[in-house]
């Protein structure tokens, strides 16, 4: 099964058999492969070369200022540890540099106005304006129009699965969204790193490339993927085999977590995939849509869905986010709110 592109129009518009169309659509291809291209909503013109290269110019930055948006686990002199930059990692397979901004970024309050002490909800450390100007109103505008395609998507999900479309906003509303911006350099072969291994290389089409963004399945809810018309990003497909996902202009990729599909009970399909080298640098602009921190993820009333004890999605979120090379090291720095829940 190809990946199918499905413009999404009408779901920003009042009920209609188009827009029932669009459900039907969404909800086959989210229970089916677990991966869509959607086009033609509110926020698309933020997807050609030019205006995503507004967003990729953090990557201009001298490392003099990268350094200075780095995590605490990179400079342990820094108090952010969610949110930030991580830089290149030359033993990982996951080959990549970036840097993972939060809510505050579109909301203005950037720059340590969170008095949270939780650190899910901390404030993003970004460059200053002078050394990237408009930088930041880009990443914001950008982040704006991902939160209202995952509202869009969540609500076409639920009317999908025969629920309240509205049933997910509350759970969303306040969340703590993640927009990321990832540059996958070249390896330097002259590293002294063993690339010939299969946990850093594989076979595809008869010819042996590196993996540069290990195998897994996303943790959370939706994701949305801007990416740079370079290829690399592969999905698995129901019978098991990888295949490409398309770096169209005007589009983006859509898969679906791990969450996602336990809170649906199976009817969401979160599919595993992957990032093998192209034959130049790649860029990739992720958008993970997430709710509150104190989101209560309890039993949907889906027929059938297996039953399972409610749990705070901040909880979750730090128990799998922490294992990602990346977020090395932090998992000590949080503990859970299990007992905040009633």
């Amino acid at each position: 099964m190809d990946i199918e592109t499905i413009g999404i129009a009408d779901l920003f518009g009042p009920p209609s058999p188009a827009r029932d169309r669009t459900d039907a659509g969404i909800l086959a291809a989210a229970s089916g492969i677990g991966f869509m291209a959607i086009e033609d909503f509110p926020g698309d013109a933020w997807l050609t070369p030019d205006k995503r290269a507004e967003l990729l110019r953090i990557f201009t930055l001298p490392d003099a200022e990268k350094q200075k948006l780095l995590r605490w686990n990179f400079d342990r002199t820094k108090k952010n540890v969610y949110r930030g930059w991580f830089p290149l990692q030359p033993t990982a397979v996951s080959y990549k540099e970036g840097i993972d901004m939060g809510p505050d970024l579109a909301q203005g309050q950037a720059d340590g106005d969170s008095q949270s002490d939780d650190p899910l909800r901390e404030p993003t450390p970004l460059p200053a304006e002078e050394t990237l100007p408009g930088w930041r109103e880009a990443a914001a505008s950008y982040y704006r129009a991902m939160e209202a395609a995952g509202n869009a998507l969540m609500r076409s999900i639920a009317r999908g699965l025969g629920l309240p479309e509205t049933i997910f906003d509350a759970d969303f509303h306040g969340g703590i969204s993640t927009l990321r911006l990832i540059r996958y350099p070249l390896r330097d072969t002259n590293a002294g790193i063993d690339t010939s291994g299969p946990e850093f290389s594989v076979v595809h089409k008869g010819e042996t490339r590196s993996i540069i963004g290990r195998e897994h399945a996303d943790s959370g809810f939706v994701t949305l993927l801007a990416q740079d018309g370079v290829e690399g990003l592969q999905a698995k497909n129901l019978a098991g085999e990888w295949i490409d996902v398309p770096p169209a202009n005007g589009t983006l990729a859509v898969n679906f977590g791990q969450l996602l599909e336990r809170w649906t009970g199976g009817r969401v399909r979160a599919t595993r995939h992957r990032v093998i080298a192209p034959k130049t640098a790649r860029y990739s602009i992720p958008f993970f849509y997430e709710p509150r921190v104190d989101a209560e993820i309890a039993p949907l009333p889906l027929a059938g869905a297996e039953p399972f004890e409610p749990f705070l999605y901040g909880d979750y979120l730090w128990d799998s986010a922490t294992n990602f090379v990346e977020m090395a090291g932090i998992k000590h720095l949080r503990e859970p709110r299990r007992a905040k829940a009633s």
